[in-house]
């Protein structure tokens, strides 16, 4: 039981996600391909699924994880001996980098993507999208995330404060929200943007092996996997091989991971390309 990020973070968690969807219907980001309130149901259809696995088996296996390791005074930090202020700040920025490697592994473990693909293969992106995730995907962090946890022996309390964090910059990014152009050109410095994430999902293969950053964007720009060059209008959302509006029926969703995946072309067998475009660091319309 988590009584504080059940009466505190989850509350603020719903008004920050209802806010949200009100400025996201007011300010398009990107155009609609596909009717909002059935993409709604079939996105809250899966979600009802993979928010429960969160709540239940994800969130308390971190909790164990860092309960086990303060226990113990296992870990990165103990090992430290850093101040209480530091300690938190470091920890806080360390599960977020870990965060950054869990994201790419998905794309690059064909198991793994077989689950994350049910969140890629959205033809839109708005907020709904932040909880479009296969259960399955919610199930196979639990090792990852809190092994990292342990590792580094975060406090347990941060792990709670950081995932309310997290779970608010996840719907953020997947907002479907314009921003002022010059305000998040300057906010992509630091934190990842909707126009940043946008890339991610669109259907040419090197936009989504890039910007795997949750809340902050240092972490692709230290490794170089940033991409902001794109134009928003010309990002076309979702996995090339998975176009059919049919096919995103919940019943579909939930049997994606568990049938052969397709390569990845568009259905006419031709692989989306995009001329190459100087200085991928900066933020385009």
């Amino acid at each position: 039981m988590f009584p504080k990020f059940d009466k505190i973070g989850m509350p603020l968690l719903g008004v920050a996600a209802g806010v949200l969807f009100v400025l996201e219907a007011k300010y398009k980001l990107r155009r609609r391909v596909r009717s909002k309130p059935k993409r709604l149901l079939e996105n809250a259809s899966v979600a009802a699924a993979a928010l429960p696995a969160l709540r239940l088996v994800l969130i308390p296996g971190m909790y164990a994880a860092a309960r086990w390791a303060n226990n113990r005074q296992f870990g990165l930090l103990p090992w430290l001996k850093l101040p209480k202020a530091a300690h938190y700040t470091l920890g806080f920025l360390l599960l977020d980098y870990g965060n950054y490697f869990w994201h790419m592994l998905m794309h690059r473990s064909h198991l793994l993507w077989r689950f994350h693909n049910v969140h890629h293969s959205d033809l839109d992106l708005d907020l709904s999208s932040a909880w479009r995730f296969h259960v399955g995907e919610n199930f196979a962090s639990v090792p990852y995330r809190g092994g990292v946890i342990a590792l580094l022996g975060v406090p347990a309390p941060l792990v709670l404060f950081y995932e309310v964090i997290f779970e608010g910059c996840t719907a953020f990014h997947h907002s479907n929200l314009r921003l002022p152009y010059k305000l998040e050109k300057q906010l992509c410095r630091v934190m990842v943007t909707p126009r940043m994430h946008g890339i991610h999902h669109s259907i040419v293969r090197q936009e989504t092996d890039s910007n795997y950053a949750v809340i902050f964007s240092w972490w692709d720009r230290l490794h170089q996997t940033l991409r902001l060059n794109v134009p928003q209008d010309a990002v076309t959302i979702g996995v090339p091989a998975y176009r059919d509006p049919a096919e995103q029926s919940p019943v579909h969703l939930f049997r994606m991971p568990f049938k052969k995946q397709r390569p990845w072309k568009l259905p006419d067998g031709t692989v989306p390309q995009r001329a190459k475009l100087p200085e991928p660091t900066q933020l385009l319309p």
